[in-house]
């Protein structure tokens, strides 16, 4: 039987025993923190199975996208093991229990209808103490005992160890069917949880029953597959075999499953197909969380090659064949083949340019073992390779073993344990209380959202949480205060669209909201009271401020219409990656490996306002998912829909399946304007724009700017960036005499005289924005640097006709004020507006034509700045006198620190107040150290 007609046998036949068949979560689920991936099927229904949400069914199936890592060393190993798989289940909530779930598991097995496997080929386990379960299989199913292995709390049971060891919460007893091949191992097939306790404490009697038994089970697709089809390993199963053999082409290897080549291939096979899945739902390799793990994935595949001699990149060339074996489920996949295979290629040039030096890193590792006589790799050593090269430890015991080391695998696990919890990587998430608001969700399930309609509405308090406690009223208080509403017109935050702001009112209070979340499907408004006092079930007006949600709804339409521009102009790659919409402003991440030019941001600019402008009608309607799948609505790979789903229509060229709020026209918008664009990580880059009166109004401040500019420098608007960056090399100029000590009669910088004196806003916008490249500074901080830089020059001007007097006091003039102090000349000077390259070339002058001589020069720049030079000869040196003790010894009088070398030293200093009697102790200490 093939693997995809034993996945519509299952989802048919649940079906038949009133089952809803859900369609498959992503495989990041982003509403769930506690894990990283989908790591088994009841995931996406945790919230159904502690009655946090309305139910609508109490019967689900599903065959559901997982990927795990926790036993990625053991892939291609093994014949079950992989990171990406399949995993076929049916859950209860509340309705049926283990009667049903046992009668259905046996007869979906065994019916010739089904999957007719023989009966006799099956045995099963049961807890330890589920006398219940155990008389089910006897009784109802006709097993004898010796079929029916009965196992402690670590084997049958779920969480494993839970009455022992915990964690509190929901928990319940295991039944496992096992399927038994000719002259082959038994094998696990499918495991039926039966969650029916809640843990509290430890044990005895710490098993409290829940009023709700649920149903929880789970069955690997691959895995069934392979037991169907006669395989010995899933690897050779009709969906996986061609996948396996194309990776052994690409690789220029015979398959021969029982060899290391063989393990590598699987290997290759398993990563590729894991990454690819991820990638089309736009996880891209990178340095964080789920990203990491895909990176992770790839590199250990490229390694794969590289131990067979491949040289150059290569999975990307087996994406055609995972999209090939898996498209019949998904057939999304084949509209991202090229953009994986894109992505793929860069991960494996980027590895491929490090792997040598990793591989050198071990050699070095190697050497240094040698030296000690150390024999054993270290664990923890090996890990952090990993982590920084990508160089997996089955890799680096290889390379050992030859070397006749060994390999502390116990340490690379420990370091492997700790970061995967740490990371979250791997974890199946346990189902608990958190808080007050789950309390609250269990009660109301769910908050009725009227905002589509209305922007004030009567609504009942459902829930009130002061601080970290749920409370029966609010007044005025200083911790964070939480209201729940029956129903609201408030919107929560999601879908990138922030939460409204606005007023509760109660019959003597007000609750001003600040943020509102979702939770669920319960909306929690966050504020505080800021009159009266809320109590619970009393009945309160909720206001939306309809001038901030008007500004959100502007810029939501318009994060749309910029969406299918983007589509239009770089292809359909470039899909949404995340979203920030604000009160007239908007943030849009998207798929894109390149740097887009200025040429192409125009163009998405330009046709984003003409499809504004073209006043096109903005409509929402709720239809089925596939009906709007077949209409055409964009749907963002990796995003999970409900079904029904609210699509939102701009005109004829936008349909996207949206919860948020718009506009009813794209006029509506009235002005949009991109104010950025830059890269933010690995094949996503970012746009920032504004729409409605925060675009006219940045609009009005570029062509303020820009005239202020101009008169400011004194020339046309199209030449300012030539005129800016003069001014920027004239400040280098003047800064480069004065620091050389060459001082000149300074010019001012020219700026050029462009024909024409008017621009565009545009012209003006283009005009701005290169004037803020130029400066390294934000665009609306152009003109404050401008007056700075035209300050700074006047500054320098006249520090330079400072200096030109200065330069006028001579090696000779500064003898003529030397102090003979035994035999020695000591030469003590305050040189006003001087600078340190000039006091050292004075030292340097005076040093050549006498000795001995010890100088300390002072100078002062501003109203706050002061400089000291000490120097002495090189025969005092030689002495043991100091120019460093010199200057450390009075830096402090002036606010200051610094020191140097014997002959040559230099402080600063911030009071130039004390300069006077510093110098005084300058002259009186080596006049000391002279004497002594």
């Amino acid at each position: 039987m093939k693997t995809n007609e034993i996945r519509d046998k299952y989802l048919d036949f649940f079906k038949s025993k009133d089952h809803r068949v859900c369609e498959s979560d992503v495989l990041v689920p982003k509403w769930d923190e506690t894990v990283l991936f989908t790591p088994a099927g009841m995931n996406p229904f945790k919230d159904h199975f502690l009655g946090k949400v309305e139910l609508e069914f109490t019967r689900a199936t599903s065959s559901q996208k997982c990927l795990r890592t926790g036993d990625i060393e053991n892939v291609g190993r093994t014949a079950y093991h992989h990171t990406f798989f399949e995993m076929l289940g049916n859950f209860s909530f509340g309705d049926y229990f283990k009667r049903e779930a046992i009668n259905w598991a046996w007869e979906f097995l065994t019916d010739k209808k089904w999957l007719a496997i023989p009966a006799d080929r099956l045995t099963v386990t049961v807890f330890l103490d589920d006398d219940e379960a155990a008389e089910i299989w006897k009784k109802d199913i006709g097993l004898s005992l010796d079929r029916i292995t009965r196992l402690d709390e670590h084997e049958n049971f779920w969480p494993a160890g839970a009455p022992s060891n915990g964690p509190d919460g929901v928990c319940g007893p295991c039944s496992e069917i096992f399927f038994h091949p000719d002259g082959g191992e038994e094998c696990e097939i499918w495991n039926l949880v039966f969650t029916q306790f809640n843990r509290t404490g430890d044990p005895p009697n710490n098993l409290e029953p829940l009023p709700s038994k649920n149903i929880d089970t789970g069955m690997g697709l691959e895995r069934i597959a392979s037991m169907l089809q006669g395989k010995t390993t899933n690897y050779h199963i009709d969906t996986l075999q061609p996948l396996v053999n194309s990776a052994a082409e690409v690789c220029g290897r015979k398959y021969e499953a029982d060899g290391e080549d063989g393990r590598r291939i699987r290997r290759i096979a398993d990563h590729v197909r894991a990454c690819t899945m991820a990638i089309h739902e736009n996880v891209y390799p990178d340095k964080q969380k789920e990203n990491y793990v895909i990176r992770r994935l790839l590199r250990r595949a490229v390694l794969q090659g590289h131990e067979m001699g491949l040289r150059d990149p290569f999975l990307f060339q087996l994406v055609p064949s995972v999209v090939e074996v898996m498209a019949a489920p998904y057939p999304d996949l084949k509209s991202t083949v090229e953009n994986v295979q894109k992505v793929i290629k860069k991960e494996e040039l980027a590895f491929l340019s490090t792997l040598d030096d990793g591989l050198g890193r071990i050699e070095k590792i190697f050497s240094a073992m040698s030296s000690s006589g150390s024999k054993t790799v270290d664990g923890k050593e090996a890990f952090d390779l990993y982590q920084s090269k990508g160089i997996p430890a089955e890799l680096f015991e290889s390379l050992a073993s030859e070397k006749g080391f060994k390999f502390d695998w116990d340490g690379y696990k420990t370091a492997l344990d700790q970061h995967a919890k740490d990371s979250g990587a791997g974890q199946v998430g346990v189902m608990g209380d958190f808080g007050p608001i789950d309390d609250i969700k269990r009660e109301v399930k769910s908050t009725s959202f009227v905002g589509y309609e209305l922007v004030e509405a009567e609504c009942v308090v459902a829930g009130l949480i002061d601080g970290d406690q749920r409370a029966d009223s609010l007044s005025s208080s200083d911790q964070p205060q939480m209201i729940v509403l029956d129903q609201t017109p408030f919107y929560a935050e999601s879908g990138g669209q922030v939460g409204d702001f606005g007023i509760i009112r109660s019959a003597s209070g007000e609750f001003d909201v600040t943020d509102v979340q979702k939770n669920g499907d319960v909306f929690v408004h966050v504020g505080s009271v800021t009159k009266g006092s809320f109590a619970q079930g009393e009945k309160v007006t909720a206001v939306v401020d309809t001038d901030r949600r008007t500004g959100i709804c502007r810029a939501h339409t318009a994060t749309h219409i910029l969406h299918h521009s983007l589509q239009q102009n770089l292809g359909s790659h470039a899909q949404q990656r995340g979203s920030k919409v604000v009160d007239d402003v908007l943030r849009f991440d998207f798929a894109n490996d390149d740097p887009i030019s200025d040429e192409q941001l125009a163009k998405i600019e330009q046709d984003t306002i003409k499809w504004i402008e073209s006043g096109e009608a903005v409509k929402w309607e709720t239809i089925g998912l596939e009906e709007a799948r077949s209409q055409g609505a964009m749907m963002l790979f990796g995003e999970k829909y409900p079904d029904p789903v609210r699509m939102v229509s701009i005109g004829q060229f936008s349909k996207e399946l949206c919860g948020g709020t718009h506009v009813s026209n794209s006029s509506v918008i009235d002005c949009f304007e991109i104010v950025s664009e830059d890269n933010i990580s690995s094949g996503t880059r970012r746009i920032e724009a504004y729409t409605g009166a925060k675009a006219k109004d940045n609009q009005k401040q570029v062509l303020e700017s820009v005239d202020q500019l101009g008169k400011l420098l004194g020339v046309a608007p199209p030449t300012i960036p030539a005129t800016v960056k003069n001014l920027g090399q004239h400040v280098k100029d003047l800064k480069k005499q004065i620091s050389s000590g060459k001082v000149a009669v300074a010019k001012d910088a020219a700026g050029k005289s462009g024909a024409g004196s008017e621009l565009d806003y545009y012209g003006s916008r283009r005009v701005l924005r290169e004037s803020a490249r130029l400066l390294s500074c934000q665009q609306f901080d152009v003109v404050s640097r401008v007056e700075a830089m035209q300050a700074e020059v006047e500054s320098l001007k006249k520090e330079i006709t400072a200096l030109d007097a200065t330069e006028k006091v001579t090696a000779d003039d500064l003898l003529g004020m030397a102090e003979e102090v035994s035999g020695i000349q000591v030469v003590v000077q305050h040189l006003p507006h001087s600078n340190p390259n000039l006091l050292r070339q004075l030292i340097d002058q005076v040093r050549k034509k006498t000795e001995p001589v010890a100088l300390f020069l002072a100078t002062t720049q501003g109203a706050d700045k002061v400089i000291l030079v000490a120097g002495i000869s090189r025969g005092l040196v030689e002495k043991g006198f100091s120019a460093g003790d010199w200057v450390k010894e009075i830096a402090p009088m002036v606010g200051g620190g610094g020191g140097g070398k014997p002959d040559l030293a230099q402080a600063g200093g911030k009071q130039p107040e004390n300069l006077k009697p510093a110098l005084a102790a300058a002259r009186d200490f080596m006049t000391k150290q002279l004497v002594s």
